[in-house]
């Protein structure tokens, strides 16, 4: 009777503990699940939903007038982007905004990366004046678009008194005043100029903290070995920033395929389109025409373009067996 009333009581206290833990567990999900909710909310309603809706959308004659229902199309949204027709067809629109992305990033992210890279390392070599340097090189990355895109407008405007045609006329550069925004290839050139001065400032502070993380002993054992400063740039640096060059290339890379306000505000597509990219295009499409589901097929065809940039960003970040 007793070791019955031991075991009795042993199984009453388990399953009051039990209870306990449970109600423990309960209580912790319940409040993981008040913070975890918050954001899986916000992501399914402003992220998971336009983005399956866009879907949709890109596979339908889209129409957001109620008295005319959406039409279900299958590809020829798609085969409208790749298949040309008539004098000037879509495709043909379609191909020049894409060779444009193309070289703005072919363009740009070079220059971006170069410079940037070329900055950080000059000014984490001075003695004086590193966060002066730092924060007027930055200036431009924090300026608002809309400001700096007049900027740009009045300093390649097509008169003789604009700064950058009196610069060149004054060094014979130039006999006459160059139609900066009236010519595909130089208004292609105000744009890329702008895309690399705004973009230059972020990639010499990525590089700044990277600098200031490497290991200064490499340095001292190279000066001890008599290596120069040029050898240790190439053979110590270049190396050891390999893993932030990667992940700022392949951040250029896709700002260079999200360029949209450098083209809006400075030349809007002209002269007739020809300064297009795909994310001007395609807001074009989707609210000048009207073409909701054209621009949603484009957007899924950027959106692939990125995905594959991506993913061979990612294969050769673990080929080279880079850590983060």
């Amino acid at each position: 009777m007793i070791a019955l009333e031991q075991y009795t009581t042993v199984s009453y206290k388990n399953k009051k503990i039990r209870k306990i833990k449970d109600k423990r567990k309960h209580k912790e999900a319940l409040q993981a699940w008040m913070f975890i909710g918050v954001g899986f909310i916000l992501f399914a309603v402003f992220m998971a939903y336009p983005l399956l809706k866009n879907i949709e959308m890109a596979f339908m004659d889209y129409s957001v007038n109620p008295n005319k229902p959406s039409t279900f199309i299958g590809l020829n949204n798609f085969k409208k982007a790749f298949l040309s027709s008539g004098v000037l067809g879509e495709s043909d629109k379609f191909y020049l905004a894409l060779r444009n992305t193309l070289l703005c990033a072919l363009v740009t992210v070079p220059f971006q990366w170069f410079i940037g890279m070329m900055l950080a390392v000059a000014i984490e070599s001075l003695s004086k004046g590193k966060m002066f340097y730092r924060f007027l090189l930055y200036i431009p990355v924090i300026s608002d678009w809309l400001v700096v895109a007049i900027l740009f407008k009045y300093i390649f405007q097509d008169t003789s008194g604009a700064l950058v045609n009196s610069i060149l006329l004054n060094l014979h550069i130039i006999k006459e005043p160059v139609m900066w925004l009236q010519n595909e290839w130089t208004a292609n050139i105000v744009i890329w100029s702008l895309c690399i001065w705004k973009g230059i400032g972020w990639v010499m502070i990525m590089y700044t903290t990277a600098l200031q993380d490497l290991p200064k002993d490499i340095y001292e054992a190279a000066e001890v070995d008599g290596a120069t400063k040029k050898q240790s740039f190439w053979k110590i640096t270049i190396p050891l920033l390999q893993s932030r060059t990667y992940f700022i290339i392949t951040s250029l890379i896709i700002g260079a395929f999200n360029v949209l306000l450098q083209v809006m505000l400075i030349t809007n597509g002209g002269p007739m389109g020809r300064t297009d990219v795909l994310l001007n295009y395609m807001y074009n499409k989707a609210f000048s025409s009207f073409d909701f589901g054209y621009a949603a097929a484009l957007s899924v065809i950027m959106g692939i373009i990125l995905i594959v940039i991506s993913v061979f960003q990612k294969k050769i970040t673990n080929n080279a067996k880079i850590e983060f």
